[in-house]
């Protein structure tokens, strides 16, 4: 049995998608959702995607709206593409068929175990299928989110882009118990890309080097043209989590998201006092940032050589 994926398609996802893939766990099915950018371009990133890095799980047409409230995207960090470059871009590509997250996902399901998820966007696709089908959403054995934070946040100063993007979706997982591991803005702001990484994919020397850096180069620069000497790797240190548990240390919650404040929308509320309320996820409490940074940058080195 292999893996899900759920993403909104940035340059973090695909090298999320190549942590996974290099670590030689087998992609079942990958859903879209908005988030870096509307439905629509994400859907261009993912063909682009799999044209370029020659992907050959099958591709689902997920949610383009959240289940409340207006769309939000973080096109004005990643520019309008959700995938800041340096010059160069993903290949044209015909978009994947229609194919829906909500069917294939419900096929998914209906196979035997486990079923492991990683999501590295709003949680919009896999709160629908807890509303619709909780009998099969009940069967999802783990599900490792980028998303929230425990002190702060990015997208506002309170909540976090994907936990904002679509509040009432986490309030769903966290409604019907779903087997949530939460690794927050803390979390992967210790595992840190640095202007020189994206020379060593260069330097890899193969058929993709090229893109792959320019779009690794584009990634770090957000966090440097803000006077960062670094940028966080979000998304691919979700995916760490996920292939290489140990790397991580997992602790008790109890988390909640805050649906209702003028300020404070969108934010997760991490409460790790056992005395002090009921536990009902897990979120990533510490990781290894050094052996972290070797398996993403291991991730795209290999997959540059190609």
């Amino acid at each position: 049995m292999g893996v899900w994926i759920d993403t909104d398609m940035g340059f973090d996802d695909i090298a999320a998608i190549m942590v996974v893939m290099n670590a030689e766990i087998d992609i079942d099915g990958v859903s879209l959702v908005f988030g870096n950018a509307p439905l629509s371009q994400v859907r261009t990133n993912a063909a682009g995607a799999a044209k370029a890095f020659g992907w050959e799980f099958p591709i689902h047409v997920g949610r383009g709206m959240p289940v409340l409230g207006k769309l939000e995207t973080a096109q004005a960090v990643l520019g309008e593409s959700g995938i800041p470059t340096t010059g160069k871009h993903l290949p044209p590509a015909p978009l994947q068929p229609d194919s829906d997250a909500f069917l294939a996902l419900c096929r998914w399901l209906e196979l035997e175990g486990p079923h492991r998820i990683l999501s590295l966007g709003p949680l919009t696709n896999i709160a629908a299928l807890a509303l619709a089908r909780p009998d099969l959403a009940a069967r999802i054995t783990e599900l490792v989110w980028m998303g929230g934070g425990v002190t702060s946040g990015n997208h506002t100063a309170s909540a976090e882009f994907n936990a904002l993007a679509d509040p009432e979706a986490l309030a769903i997982i966290i409604a019907h118990k779903l087997p949530l591991r939460m690794v927050d803005l803390d979390l992967c702001r210790k595992v840190l890309a640095e202007p020189e990484d994206s020379d060593a994919v260069r330097a890899a020397g193969g058929a993709n080097a090229e893109l792959i850096a320019d779009m690794f180069a584009g990634y770090i620069r957000i966090g440097t043209s803000r006077g960062r000497p670094a940028m966080a790797l979000y998304d691919p240190s979700a995916a760490v989590a996920f292939v290489a548990p140990q790397v991580v240390s997992f602790r008790p919650a109890r988390i909640d998201v805050e649906l209702q404040g003028q300020h404070t929308r969108g934010r997760t509320v991490v409460e790790t006092r056992a005395t002090h309320a009921t536990f009902n996820a897990q979120f990533a409490a510490d990781i290894d940032a050094e052996m972290a940074r070797v398996i993403i940058l291991a991730a795209l080195v290999n997959e540059a050589r190609k």
